[in-house]
């Protein structure tokens, strides 16, 4: 395994970089509260956030999303969720499927056909024509016992190849020991895992490319990122310590989750202060502030807008849970206020085309809520900000959006 570091000194930005197919020009700056914005640089503009969201206008009853819904994990039990928003209330929720003991991550084939779901046990294979689990595949690496919470043995991250040949777990034995947790490759045509390669400590997530090149993990008490060659196999690990490495596993400055640009960079939220861009291939790392000053947890792109779960006020993040939208391309930020803390986030378009945020409330410290939060991405700064929930018994922790394909509605 091959090894990269790079380390930034607490609350400070290292030097001047081009944030390559973003966009955006950045600079080392002192990330003090109270620091002036360098012209151009520094923190974004954020629009204010309202302090009493109110409730949206409910769709009307029966109303469909186009064919596009949400698949959520529910870790407390072992079901997935099929989740459709445009719906009201409870009636959202339009089915569940038992996948096996306290599901994290998840995906879908890009067919839209089956849904996969990492499990404590192992991987689960649901056929979503029918609505039904079809497999649960032992892991190379099982876990020694099965449990629910954060720290659980299991499977963690997961990612479907573009291609759909491939899903890749991440899976640990619940220590966090060095050699604890493997990232393993489950082959679609013979379904059974065929391979594994260590990984850095209790991976969080996995991150496929666009082509397919290559896999990663988001190693959160690693403090890095592990990219996985899909053809060798070969695996480098790309420290991202923009806080530095201080507290060991007690810091709370670590790697979450991450998002895939459509150049391929590795996009990282930290702590609601910087977004790290980790070039895979070469290591290279660029920094774009942020302002939303809360502790960092779930990410995803809507188009050049990078949207990010705050969990509230952890080591040197001091604001309460909320959203950030952060235009990439411009560095203009809004932040929304989200209580409680939520845990992961989805793109949802509806029927029109306008995009919404869903946020899962299955937050990994147990302050969460049982269901999904709908933020718009479009509302204007005029407009106060305006949120609908979806009661999701079971405690949704990863949530992810699809293009319903599977013949049913």
């Amino acid at each position: 395994m091959h090894d990269t570091s790079t380390d930034i000194a607490r609350r400070t930005l290292l030097g001047a970089a081009a944030l390559g197919g973003l966009g955006l020009a950045l600079s080392g700056c002192a990330a003090e509260e109270h620091a002036p914005a360098r012209a151009g640089l520094g923190r974004p503009d954020a629009e204010r956030p309202s302090a009493h969201p109110g409730p949206s206008p409910e769709p009307e009853s029966g109303a469909r999303a186009a064919g596009t819904l949400l698949l959520a994990t529910l870790a407390r039990g072992d079901e997935i969720a099929i989740i459709d928003p445009a719906l009201q209330g409870t009636g959202a929720v339009v089915d569940t499927v038992r996948v096996g003991a306290a599901p994290w991550g998840a995906g879908v084939s890009p067919d839209g056909r089956t849904a996969y779901a990492a499990t404590a046990e192992g991987l689960a294979v649901v056929d979503l024509a029918s609505r039904t689990r079809t497999g649960l595949v032992p892991y190379r690496h099982p876990a020694p016992a099965i449990s629910s919470s954060e720290y659980r043995a299991g499977g963690l991250g997961l990612a479907v190849a573009p291609d759909g040949s491939r899903v890749y777990v991440a899976v640990t034995d619940g220590s966090l020991s060095p050699g604890s947790s493997f990232l393993e490759v489950y082959d679609v045509e013979t379904a059974a895992f065929t391979a594994s390669v260590a990984v850095g400590i209790r991976p969080f997530d996995v991150l496929v490319a666009p082509d397919g090149a290559w896999a990663a993990t988001v190693d959160h008490d690693g403090f890095s990122v592990t990219v996985v060659d899909a053809r060798t196999l070969d695996a480098t690990t790309h420290r991202v310590a923009p806080f530095g490495r201080a507290g060991g596993l007690a810091s709370w400055e670590k790697p979450h989750y991450g998002a895939v640009a459509d150049d391929g960079a590795i996009l990282l939220p930290y702590q609601g202060l910087v977004v790290a861009r980790l070039d895979p291939v070469s290591g290279e790392i660029t920094m774009l502030e942020s302002r939303a000053d809360s502790h960092a947890h779930g990410t995803a792109l809507a188009g050049p807008r990078l949207v990010t779960v705050g969990t509230g006020a952890f080591g040197n993040a001091r604001s309460g849970p909320n959203l950030s939208i952060l235009d990439l391309e411009t560095g203009r930020e809004r932040i929304v206020p989200l209580d409680p803390p939520h845990e992961t986030v989805a793109i949802w378009r509806d029927a029109s085309g306008a995009e919404f945020a869903a946020v899962a409330g299955g937050n990994t410290r147990d302050a969460g809520w049982d269901g999904i939060t709908v933020v718009p991405l479009d509302a204007t700064a005029e407009e106060a900000e305006t949120h609908r929930r979806i009661p999701t018994p079971g405690y949704p922790q990863v949530v992810v959006g699809f293009a319903d394909r599977s013949g049913v509605g």
